[in-house]
C-alpha cells in the first residue's frame, strides 16, 4: 500500500515466512496488554493480505469476539472521534486477534496510513497510527526495544495513555490546543509498558478514570464554532424580590422633617413651634402615665383593704352564718356581708351549702366515676374527641396562676381526673365534653378537695340555666329562650346598648355563651370572678344575668363602633388598640381578657350596685315564667 491510499488491492500480498503457513496454531484471544509483554511467541501465524485485514476490521467493528472459554471480552479503546472530543458511550468494538509478540504488533500497525483522518496521532497502550510511513512492512523477527523508561515521553510532550482494557468505561481525553505540531510518538520500553499495564488492570471495575490519569495533552482538537461555545445571553428574571424594611437605630430622614403635631392637610408649622408642641405632648404623656400608675396603686390598696375587712369578719361568719347559712335570706345585714365576699377559710363550706345536693350524690360518686374513667382509658374506649377537647381547654385554664399548666402545674392531673369523671357521669345521657368545663372544675379545686368538689360541680351545672347551655342540641330551645330574656333585660336597663346591638345585628348568642359557660373566668380578673362566684352560688341564675349586664355597662363607652367587626372583636377581648396599650404599659394579657379595658373588681361591683335602682327579682321571675313556663 502506498502513502496517501487507504489500503492495498487484493492482488498485493504481504510476505509471510513459510514456517507460519506450515503449522498454524488455533486462534487464541488477544488482549492489548499482551502487546507489551516481554515474551516471544514464535509459533503465532497470521495472514496479512488486504482482504484478511478488511475482514478482521469489519468483524472487530460489528460484534464482540468470544474467546475459547465462551466469555465475551470488550476491551477499551480510544478512537479518533474520542480524541477529537466525542466520547464513545456504547460498547467498545472488539479488537481480539491471535496472539502476537511485541515486535510483530508494532510492525503491523506502524505501517498503517490514515491520511484523511482529522486526528494525526492516537496513542493507546503503545498502539500508534503513523501517517508518515509510505509503505507497509511486515517483520516476523522480534524487535529489541532499547529505550529506557525516561524515553517514554518525547520532547514534544507526548505521554503514554494507560487504559484498563478489561471492561468498557467512559474515557476522558484532555487536549491542549497550544501544544506544537505532533512528532512521531516514542516507543515505550517493555518494562515500563508492562508495569503500566498492570497498574491499569488493577483499576477497580466500573470506576471512572479521571482526566489526570488518562490524558493526551498534545492531541490537537478541531476548532469548535464560536456559536456553539458562546454562552447564552442572560434571560430576564421573572421573580421579584420582596423588599424587607430595615430597622434603624435612630429616626429616619422623613421622621426628622415631618410634623407630628399637625395633620398633613394643614399648612406646616415652623420648626421651633413644632419642637415646642412636641415637648408639651411628651410632658402630657408622662403625666398621664404617672396618673395611671397612681390610680393603679390606689386601686390595689383599696382591694387589699377590702380583703382585710372580709378576713376580719370571720368571727361574724362563724357565729351568725355558719350555724344556719339560710339566715342571709332573712337578715339584710347578713346578706350584705355575703355580697362583700366570703372569707377564704369558709369559702369551701359556704359553697357546698349554697349549692346543695339536689342530685343526692354520695361521697363515693367521684371515686366510682373516676374508676370507670380509668378503666375506659386503659382499654382505649374513652372518646378521643373528648380527650383532645380536655387538653385544649386545660391549656387555657387560669394561665396567670400556673397551677394547671400541663408541664409544671401541680394540679394538672387532678383537674384532668375530675373532668374524666364528669364525662363518665354524663355518658348515660349521651352528653360529651363542653369547652369551659375545665375553668369551672379548676375554680372548685382551688377551694376544696376533688371528691366534695365533684359533687358541687355536678349540682351547679344541673341548675336550669347552666343545664341548658351544657345540654347540647337537646336544650337548644331553652337557650334561645334565655337569649330573649337577656335581650329584654338589656332593653329595659341599657336601651342605648340594646339599639346599638340591633343596628349591627349582634344577638346575645355572639357573646353570652363565652361568659356563661366558663362562668366569667376567661374574661374577668381572678379576684373579681371569685367574688362573683360567691354571690352567684347564693342568688342563682338571676345574678348570672345581672353580672352580664354589669359587664356591658363597664364596656359601654367602647361599644359604639361604626364597624360590626370591631364591635365583635371588643366583645371577645381582642381589640387591637387596647391590646397595644396594655403591651406598652407592661401589662401581660394572661389574666382576664377584659383587664385591657380597665375592668376590675371595684369597677364591676360599682355597676352591679348601681343596678339596684331598676333591677327587680320580680322582673326576672316574670320573664322566666313567660319564656320557660315549665321551669
Amino acid at each position: 500500500m502506498h502513502s496517501g491510499h487507504d489500503w492495498a488491492t487484493d492482488s498485493e500480498q504481504v510476505v509471510v515466512p513459510e514456517s507460519v503457513h506450515k503449522s498454524p496454531p488455533p486462534l487464541a484471544p488477544f488482549y492489548l496488554d499482551d502487546a507489551f509483554e516481554d515474551v516471544d511467541d514464535v509459533d503465532a501465524s497470521f495472514e496479512f493480505s488486504s482482504a484478511a485485514i478488511r475482514a478482521e476490521l469489519a468483524r472487530s467493528a460489528s460484534s464482540p469476539h468470544e474467546d475459547v472459554s465462551g466469555n465475551v471480552d470488550k476491551p477499551r479503546f480510544v478512537s479518533a472521534a474520542d480524541s477529537a472530543g466525542i466520547i464513545h458511550q456504547g460498547p467498545s468494538p472488539d479488537v481480539s486477534t491471535p496472539s502476537l509478540d511485541d515486535g510483530q504488533l508494532d510492525a503491523q500497525f506502524d505501517s498503517v496510513s490514515l491520511s484523511g483522518s482529522p486526528v494525526d496521532r492516537i496513542s493507546k497502550h503503545g498502539l500508534h497510527h503513523d501517517d508518515t510511513s509510505s509503505e507497509h512492512e511486515v517483520a516476523t523477527e522480534r524487535r529489541d526495544y532499547g529505550h529506557s523508561k525516561d524515553d517514554s515521553v518525547s520532547s514534544t510532550g507526548y505521554h503514554g495513555v494507560y487504559i484498563d482494557a478489561s471492561e468498557s468505561h467512559p474515557v476522558a481525553v484532555e487536549a491542549h490546543l497550544e501544544t506544537p505540531p505532533p512528532t512521531p510518538p516514542p516507543r515505550l520500553s517493555s518494562d515500563a509498558s508492562t508495569s503500566d499495564s498492570r497498574e491499569a488492570s488493577a483499576t477497580p471495575p466500573e470506576q471512572y478514570i479521571s482526566p489526570k490519569a488518562v490524558s493526551s495533552p498534545s492531541l490537537p482538537i478541531p476548532p469548535t464554532p464560536a456559536s456553539s461555545t458562546a454562552p447564552d445571553p442572560p434571560r430576564p428574571s421573572t421573580s421579584y424580590k420582596v423588599h424587607k424594611p430595615t430597622k434603624s437605630s435612630g429616626p429616619s430622614t422623613f421622621e426628622k422633617v415631618v410634623s407630628k403635631t399637625r395633620p398633613s392637610f394643614l399648612p406646616p408649622k415652623s420648626r421651633t413651634e413644632d419642637q415646642k408642641h412636641m415637648a408639651d405632648w411628651e410632658k402630657m404623656m408622662k403625666k398621664s402615665r404617672a396618673a395611671e400608675e397612681k390610680r393603679r396603686k390606689a386601686l390595689q390598696e383599696r382591694r387589699l383593704a377590702r380583703e382585710l375587712r372580709v378576713e376580719q369578719s370571720l368571727h361574724v361568719w362563724e357565729k351568725e352564718i355558719l350555724p344556719d347559712w339560710k339566715v342571709v335570706h332573712r337578715n339584710p345585714a347578713m346578706r350584705k356581708l355575703w355580697w362583700a365576699g366570703i372569707p377564704t377559710k369558709l369559702r369551701a363550706t359556704m359553697w357546698e351549702r349554697a349549692v346543695g345536693n339536689a342530685l343526692a350524690l354520695s361521697k363515693d360518686t367521684y371515686r366510682i366515676c373516676l374508676a370507670r374513667a380509668k378503666r375506659s382509658l386503659a382499654a382505649g374506649t374513652f372518646p378521643t374527641t373528648s380527650l383532645s377537647l380536655i387538653e385544649e381547654d386545660v391549656a387555657t385554664t387560669l394561665p396567670s396562676i400556673h397551677i394547671f399548666h400541663p408541664d409544671t402545674g401541680p394540679m394538672y392531673e387532678d383537674l384532668k381526673e375530675m373532668l374524666y369523671a364528669w364525662i363518665v357521669s354524663r355518658s348515660d345521657e349521651g352528653l360529651g365534653y363542653v369547652n369551659g368545663t375545665a375553668k369551672i372544675a379548676a375554680m372548685i379545686l382551688l377551694n376544696m378537695p376533688a371528691a366534695p368538689g365533684f359533687i358541687v360541680m355536678k349540682n351547679l351545672l344541673e341548675r336550669h340555666c347552666m343545664r341548658s347551655f351544657y345540654g347540647g342540641l337537646s336544650t337548644k330551645d331553652d337557650v334561645e329562650a334565655y337569649y330573649r330574656i337577656f335581650d329584654t333585660l338589656l332593653a329595659d336597663g341599657m336601651p342605648k346598648i340594646y339599639f346599638n346591638f340591633k343596628q349591627h345585628q349582634i344577638s346575645p348568642a355572639a357573646y353570652l355563651p363565652d361568659w356563661i359557660l366558663p362562668l366569667f373566668l376567661d374574661h374577668l380578673p381572678f379576684e373579681a370572678c371569685a367574688r362573683v362566684w360567691d354571690v352567684l352560688l347564693l342568688e342563682g341564675d338571676s345574678f348570672l344575668y345581672r353580672a352580664s349586664l354589669a359587664i356591658l355597662a363597664v364596656l359601654e363607652p367602647r361599644l359604639f363602633f361604626p364597624d360590626r367587626k370591631e364591635l365583635i372583636e371588643l366583645l371577645r377581648g381582642e381589640n387591637k388598640a387596647a391590646l397595644e396599650v396594655a403591651r406598652r404599659d407592661g401589662r401581660p394579657p394572661n389574666g382576664g381578657k377584659y383587664e385591657i379595658y380597665g375592668l376590675d373588681e371595684e369597677t364591676l361591683w360599682d355597676r352591679i350596685d348601681s343596678m339596684n335602682d331598676w333591677w327587680k327579682e320580680s322582673t326576672w321571675t316574670r320573664l322566666l315564667q313567660r319564656e320557660l313556663p315549665d321551669v
